[in-house]
């Protein structure tokens, strides 16, 4: 069994979670200087904070196996993470929890089969059953990178140019404030309160149709890890596919 293939389907699809939730609008010169400076404090917030919860809904993924519809993750600044995601097109689902250096993945059939294709003994032993490793396994080391709070901060941008007025999401008043990301519209939800948050990106045009939201700034993260009754050691998988180290 390609064991490294297997789990690295998976780090794939995370490591391009950065740009598709920094989510911003076009940085100009133009612009109201209030309105551009509510989104400058709210991008000080975000990357000041020490744990996020991130979700991502792509309208326009459905139909494609190979892209990420939906994903709810909450990560920490020491590089802690837990998340689930759903690709689109029936291409599965998969849950991981990484803390400290240990990590563990678990993902339905679907979802290996889309990535394994014509590797169904693959399939079938892996789904709905944790694998677990570390991140000193070259097969677990790029989740070091996929659970990167601060690397992700550092690349977000909020850049707005304009006010659409005031709202709410899920209760809380927020600002509309607007411009584009690589020539597609963007709409950031700013809290009115302060200190203000960001809580959510909305990209619609041009063949984009995302939904991004930002929330439980500075909040613990689930400290839950599955217990060894619930996984399987990688070394012991590898084994029982009859794979030597």
């Amino acid at each position: 069994m390609a064991r490294r293939s297997l789990i690295c389907a998976g780090v794939s699809v995370l490591l391009a979670l950065s740009p598709a939730l920094a989510t911003a609008a076009a940085a100009d010169d133009s612009g109201d200087p209030q309105v551009r400076e509510l989104g400058h404090e709210a991008e000080r917030n975000l990357r000041d904070a020490d744990s996020l919860r991130l979700t991502l809904t792509d309208r326009t993924a459905s139909g494609s196996r190979d892209k990420l519809a939906w994903m709810d993750m909450f990560l920490d600044r020491r590089g802690n993470c837990v998340a689930s995601f759903r690709m689109g097109g029936n291409g599965g689902t998969f849950d991981l929890v990484k803390r400290g250096d240990e990590v563990w993945m678990k993902a339905d059939w679907d979802y290996w089969k889309s990535q394994l294709p014509g590797e169904n003994e693959t399939a079938d032993l892996v789904r709905n059953r944790w694998v677990h490793g570390t991140t000193d396994e070259s097969a677990f080391k790029d989740f070091t990178g996929a659970c990167d709070l601060k690397a992700f901060q550092e690349d977000i941008t909020v850049d707005v140019t304009s006010n659409e007025g005031r709202s709410t999401v899920d209760g809380t008043d927020v600002y509309r404030l607007s411009g584009e990301e690589e020539g597609i519209p963007t709409t950031v939800y700013i809290t009115v309160d302060s200190p203000h948050l960001l809580i959510r990106s909305d990209q619609k045009g041009g063949g984009t149709d995302r939904t991004a939201g930002v929330s439980d700034y500075n909040e613990a993260m689930p400290s839950g890890t599955p217990g060894p009754r619930d996984s399987v050691d990688l070394s012991d998988l590898e084994q029982e596919s009859g794979q030597s180290g």
